[in-house]
């Protein structure tokens, strides 16, 4: 029997906290911390260096946990999972948390530039 294609996972809110749950506790495994640490040393908080060097560290960290959910082993798989957790944001507070948290992983920290740093006028 022909095996029909691959459907994309349908998660409730529930085990999108869940899942969601364990891709930010996969950030805090020490080889995938020291892994994301050295990317973004490498990366120097250039925005252009962090999707080169970030961005695939941390989808392959995301792969990890959300395989096991029926997501596929690709990047697709963790873009498809992003875009179910950004539907139940809305919904669920404790999702929408979580995905800032998340975030907060993912992008560096935005330093404000001192107001008048540098700056002069003549």
């Amino acid at each position: 029997m022909a095996s029909a294609p691959a459907q994309q996972p349908v998660l409730t809110v529930e085990q999108a906290r869940v899942v969601l749950s364990e891709v930010i506790q996969a950030f805090s495994v020490p080889e995938n911390a020291a892994r994301m640490d050295e990317a973004r040393e490498s990366a120097c908080n250039d925005m252009g260096k962090m999707l080169q060097l970030v961005l695939p560290v941390a989808t392959q960290i995301q792969q990890e946990v959300v395989k096991a959910y029926g997501f596929n082993n690709e990047g697709e798989g963790v873009l498809k999972f992003a875009r179910l957790v950004k539907m139940y944001e809305t919904q669920d507070p404790e999702i929408a948390a979580m995905s800032a948290k998340l975030k907060s992983l993912l992008l560096p920290p935005m330093s404000t530039p001192p107001i008048g740093g540098g700056i002069t006028s003549s």
